[in-house]
């Protein structure tokens, strides 16, 4: 039976702000990438993610991101290697103390926003993503877009690599994220979104912005948690996944 695991992204609240429904979406995705205080999180929320997705069984992943708390980790940002390889280890290590103390740990690491972006091609920054989940832990997954640089590097580094998919992100023919700035980067009909999750985990096939078919090849499959109505949706794509013979569990 074809397996996939199913991820989201939790934690993205701060202070009284909460963005995602964590709770709720704890209940259905297998691993949570849990915002580490640099776009979004703070201390009380990551303590709070990592209890509840301890007592769920949900796996745990540092997502690490560019110092940008007020535009959400998604501006371009210019970071010198070095900084940003200790920023990388600082993130990992503020959310192991959480899941630590939960019972558990920090299972791998996948990069947010715009460092998600730039890393598909930056061999410079994703160099420095790698220097800073090696610092951290030599033995942690990096999760990542299939044949991006990041990826390329941490396999040559030693790093277990995880590919991921987008059920609700629009491609390029190349394989690559429309930016989010461009019209129709992201899937917002429930209906396709479904559809196209069970393509990417079945078929390792999505048909791109241009409506080219495409081959996706990925091992986990990631909803975004700040989408309108993202649990339900969550919980949609996970029963249609497994009515189409699709067994949701964490990457190996």
């Amino acid at each position: 039976m074809t397996s996939i695991d199913l991820n989201a992204d939790l934690g993205e609240g701060f202070g009284r702000w909460q963005l995602t429904d964590d709770e709720q979406l704890l209940s259905v995705v297998t691993s949570a990438n849990v915002a580490c205080g640099f776009h979004a999180g703070d201390a009380a929320t990551m303590r709070r993610v990592c209890e509840l997705a301890a007592e769920r069984g949900v796996r745990i992943g540092a997502q690490v991101s560019y110092r940008d708390l007020a535009g959400f980790g998604r501006r371009a940002m210019d970071v010198p290697p070095a900084e940003l390889a200790a920023e990388v280890a600082y993130q990992i290590g503020a959310l192991e103390v959480f899941a630590r103390a939960a019972g558990t740990r920090v299972s791998y690491v996948k990069p947010h926003g715009a460092l998600y972006n730039r890393v598909v091609h930056d061999e410079e920054q994703a160099g420095a993503v790698v220097d800073g989940v090696l610092l951290a832990d030599p033995a942690l997954p990096v999760l990542g877009l299939p044949g991006s640089r990041l990826l390329e590097l941490a396999g040559k580094a030693g790093l277990p690599v995880v590919t991921e998919a987008f059920a609700d992100r629009a491609y390029t023919e190349e394989g690559r994220l429309v930016p989010r700035g461009e019209e129709g980067a992201v899937v917002t009909d429930p209906a396709a979104v479904v559809e196209r999750s069970v393509g990417l985990a079945r078929d390792g096939a999505v048909t791109s912005h241009s409506g080219t078919r495409i081959e996706v090849r990925a091992r986990s499959l990631c909803l975004h948690g700040d989408t309108p109505g993202a649990v339900e949706l969550a919980r949609r794509v996970r029963a249609r996944l497994a009515e189409s013979g699709v067994r949701v569990e964490a990457f190996a």
